[in-house]
């Protein structure tokens, strides 16, 4: 018989211990064996990012750590936010409501206080076993919208959005936007600078401090959790101001980047459906009377270079996590989303960042990455929408299908990860309010409807804008009085729409 030896004593095992000992290897193993049942999560958040990457097809962006992300999972050709602007398309993605259904269409709003007992996308997965944590900007901060404790196992983890470096650009001390993104009064505070390009390391910002804590983390939890983990990771470049390393402005030449071909606003567009200033005015050099006059040229060009060394600058932090995924083994069973929270205008049409109804604004980046279930490097047509993600997300990690007291919009993507040509949408649903009416769109696989009225107004009183994208992603001319049969065919996909809920009052500031 086998000898055990216990404190330097050889004795002999009695059948009770063996069986202990065997029991004791056994639950170990089980508990091992249980852990990689449950996939991790790995969600990737970007702000203000259009789908300017390299696997996308843009010949300009210099990507290649997304595009590997890509080349690993599947590329979402045709991904929607449900809404262009920062804090309501999150509660998009992390409640899976439209904003038509949550009454959520603007900031200074906080969902809980309609919603209280709302389970946002993490925190389901929070209820079934997972460590649950976030870092960066995932839900919107500033502006009186706040995180949410209840999602996350551990406090979240925040950094700044607006955030300037270069003595120069602080010579006037706190900025208006620096003010609204931390929950401070702005009133009588001056504008920030719209770019500024220092010779400093990454970490000298936010995106740069959030991709080290991300690899930080990672490293933690492999070895010290017991748990599969669901980690938000969010990134705020390329959102202004375009505050960047010098070395990724260094990579682009700016007087060889590419100028917006149409420079003015759709024909036959209602004046409400478009914007000019609203965001981009609030940054020096730029006009504080912006109007449908494009930029001169020169500062044109410096916007859009600033927006494309923000890219290769996020992209890169980016890299910095999928290697550390990739270097730890984790990525073997971690799922990874890319999601960006909508698309941005760099002077198309005379317009600048988001707040509209159109394609450039709403056309998102979305990438998954699903160990066993989508095949590497490929892509789909399938119109996508935000909702989406937070059913995909279930379905993927095998958690039960989720009833929820909030509205709950969102279909699972995951047939389509499995096959490209599936399909699950026939159109991909949106909205923005502006000049006092909601616009609620339809993009299906080559037009785009937008039904301008006030909420609760009858049909009769609605305005149209009718696009067809078989050319090209920018507007160009409203067809919705030469085309009839179209307009009442996407009509009628759009009256198959729930009314859309009123906006909900401003959530009460928090001292």
């Amino acid at each position: 018989m086998n000898l055990l030896s216990i404190k330097g004593r050889n004795v002999k095992p009695t059948v009770q211990c063996v069986i202990g000992l065997v029991l004791l290897v056994a639950a170990a193993s089980c508990a091992t064996a249980d852990k990689p049942d449950k996939p991790n999560v790995l969600l990737i958040l970007v702000d203000d990012l259009r789908p300017a990457l390299g696997a996308y097809g843009d010949v300009t962006a210099l990507t290649p750590h997304i595009d590997r992300l890509a080349a690993k999972g599947m590329r979402f050709d045709r991904a929607y936010s449900n809404q262009a602007v920062c804090a309501p398309s999150r509660f998009n993605l992390l409640l899976g409501s439209r904003s038509t259904s949550s009454g959520i269409y603007g900031f200074g709003q906080n969902f809980r206080d309609y919603y209280p007992d709302a389970v946002t996308l993490p925190q389901y997965f929070k209820r079934h076993g997972y460590h649950t944590e976030s870092m960066g900007k995932v839900f919107h901060i500033g502006h009186n919208t706040y995180a949410d404790e209840a999602s996350w196992s551990v406090p979240h983890h925040k950094d700044l959005v607006i955030e300037y470096v270069d003595p120069e650009s602080k010579k006037e001390g706190f900025t208006r936007e620096e003010a609204l993104f931390s929950n401070q009064p702005a009133q009588g505070l001056p504008r920030g600078l719209a770019w500024e390009s220092p010779d400093v390391a990454d970490d000298a910002y936010a995106d740069g401090r959030v991709a080290q804590r991300a690899v930080e983390r990672l490293r933690d939890l492999k070895s010290n959790s017991d748990k599969p983990f669901f980690l938000a990771v969010g990134f705020a470049r390329p959102h202004l101001p375009f505050s960047v390393p010098k070395k990724y402005w260094d990579l682009y030449d700016e007087d060889r980047l590419p100028l917006p071909q149409r420079t003015v606003r759709p024909k036959g567009a209602p004046p409400y459906a478009v914007k000019y200033g609203t965001e981009i005015d609030q940054y020096v050099p730029i006009p504080t009377n912006v109007t449908d006059e494009p930029f001169p040229d020169s500062l044109t060009r410096k916007l859009i270079h600033g927006y494309y060394a923000g890219v290769s600058y996020v992209d890169a932090q980016i890299g910095k996590v999928l290697d550390e995924l990739a270097a730890s083994g984790l990525d073997e069973n971690t799922i990874v989303v890319l999601w960006g929270d909508h698309g941005y205008l760099l002077g198309e049409m005379g317009m600048w960042t988001k707040h509209v109804n159109y394609e450039l604004a709403n056309h998102i980046p979305l990438i998954i990455s699903a160990p066993g279930v989508a095949q590497p490097g490929t892509h789909t047509a399938q119109l996508a929408e935000t909702v989406d993600i937070y059913p995909t997300l279930v379905e993927l990690a095998g958690l039960p299908t989720p009833e929820l007291p909030q509205p709950f919009d969102g279909l699972s993507m995951v047939p389509v990860l499995r096959d490209p040509e599936a399909r699950i949408r026939d159109h991909a649903y949106h909205c923005f309010p502006r000049g006092g009416r909601l616009g609620r769109a339809i993009r299906t696989d080559r037009y785009r409807l937008v039904e301008w009225k006030k909420i609760g107004d009858t049909t009769e009183t609605a305005e149209y804008e009718l696009y067809d994208y078989q050319y090209g992603p920018v507007e160009v001319k409203n067809i919705a009085e030469e085309q009839p049969e179209v307009r009442a065919m996407l009509q009628a996909i759009l009256a198959r729409h729930p009314a859309p809920v009123p906006s909900r009052p401003q959530s009460p500031r928090r001292e």
